[in-house]
């Protein structure tokens, strides 16, 4: 199974330096030999993850990771019935699900993403060197009946101690589900367990040879235009409104993510903890009311774990394989304290990814239930501080200090300070469906 199963899948694959390539199919047939053309350029995940271990090992380098995904117009372009998938979301495309997910209008996305787009290949790794050769060799492939719609670059965003961050200045990418042993060995604790199995993210290729042994995974393709400018002064005012003065101001920010800039967790700490230690996540919410981590904090709000906001099987059942990347460059150093005016207030952002064994179920059902549920996971909580989409119009209350049972009077929720500008639903088929192309 491993052997025809696309990389990136079960286990992150690096790609500090990523390129983005939408692609337009105008011949089928022409299209079909530019997608088995691309088979020699691609890995197995069997094979990454023995560079994997051998990286581990002897730090011996890998080779380029490159993707492949197909749209629902895509698979009718190459001439294939997509009658088989059994993803609704998918059949339909992002642009039809925007009323469900409280997105703008298709009008105002970005041009690439406002057309049909037929597939997405993903190029990344370590250095750009190799991506830059890679996208090269991959454009070479392209026939002269299709284009490229559009390409977006992205570039690993770190904090001083190389940790991974998003553009708010926040380590990112915490509480993924894991499904490989050893990775759940490192991770695992008392309170929280990463362990999914493979049907949480892997489904047959419906049009795979052999479908019982070739799988693939529905993937997410969503740009999010970030304003660092607004979220920072949205931070200043809600530590001016809870009278939080010198290093207590932090909390302002933490409340609104769950976390302190340096990945604290709010549950466990009320100020951060040393930098450069492991980031924790072995904690639950079960005997948090919100007194400690508000439940409209951006992490609670997309990962209730196992509090009573929501059931555990729910929780489990949801989560995706976040594979996201940040794009955009800055002058400034973003995990520091320098004043909001200093921030940007648009051209950077994150280009979230994510796999699923079911969009609906996963992707859709935490954006549009949880992020852009005001009354998730109870009256008065509000949407989601960070991704949530939608009018704001109920006003939340914050703990008076961490771990006070005492509320805060009311408060305007922060504004909305990321944007969708486009994207797409994709399924990443198996290598054996590729080749048979």
């Amino acid at each position: 199974m491993l052997d025809n199963l696309q990389p990136n899948i079960l286990q992150a694959h690096v790609r500090e330096h990523l390129s983005v390539l939408f692609v337009h199919f105008g011949d089928g047939p022409d299209g079909k030999r530019f997608l088995r053309g691309l088979v020699p350029l691609m890995k197995s995940a069997s094979r990454h993850l023995q560079e994997t271990r051998a990286f581990n090992e002897s730090k011996a380098p890998g080779t380029p990771y490159v993707g492949v995904g197909i749209s629902k117009l895509g698979y009718v372009a190459l001439g294939h019935s997509t009658t088989k998938f059994t993803d609704n979301a998918f059949k339909s495309g992002l642009k039809r699900r925007k009323d469900t997910l409280s997105d703008p209008p298709v009008s105002s996305w970005e041009t690439p993403y406002q057309g049909e787009i037929h597939a997405v290949v993903l190029i990344g790794d370590a250095t750009k060197e190799p991506v830059a050769a890679t996208r090269k060799r991959v454009l070479a492939l392209l026939p002269k009946t299709a284009k490229v719609l559009g390409e977006e670059t992205g570039t690993g965003l770190r904090n001083a101690h190389g940790l991974g961050i998003e553009h708010f200045g926040y380590i990112d990418g915490r509480s993924q589900p894991l499904f490989l042993a050893d990775q759940v060995a490192k991770e695992s604790g008392t309170n929280w367990t990463p362990f999914f199995p493979l049907s949480h993210i892997l489904v047959a290729d419906p049009l795979a040879p052999q479908p019982s042994r070739h799988f693939g995974s529905y993937f997410v393709f969503r740009k999010l235009e970030q304003n660092v400018r607004a979220f920072r002064q949205a931070e200043e005012h809600l530590a001016d409104s809870l009278g939080l003065t010198g290093a207590d101001r932090q909390l302002a920010g933490a409340m609104l993510v769950g976390r302190f800039r340096n990945g604290t967790p709010l549950r466990l700490h009320g100020k951060p903890s040393s930098d450069g230690h492991p980031v924790q996540n072995d904690f639950s919410y079960r005997d948090d009311p919100g007194s400690k981590c508000p439940v409209s904090s951006h992490i609670r709000k997309a990962n209730p774990r196992d509090s009573r906001d929501d059931g555990l099987e729910r929780v489990l059942g949801v989560m995706m394989a976040r594979r996201g990347q940040t794009y955009g460059t800055r002058t400034d150093r973003p995990w520091d304290d320098a004043p909001p005016k200093t921030r940007p207030t648009g051209g950077v952002g994150l280009l979230f990814m994510a796999f699923n064994s079911s969009l609906q179920g996963q992707f859709e059902f935490t954006q549009q239930t949880w992020a852009d549920n005001p009354g998730f996971p109870s009256d008065g909580t509000g949407h989601d501080p960070v991704i949530g989409q939608g009018k704001r119009n109920v006003k939340v209350r914050y703990p008076k200090a961490w771990g006070s049972d005492k509320p805060s009077p009311p408060q305007p929720q922060v504004p909305q300070t990321v944007t969708m500008k486009g994207g797409e639903y994709f399924f990443m088929p198996s290598l054996a469906f590729l080749k048979s192309l």
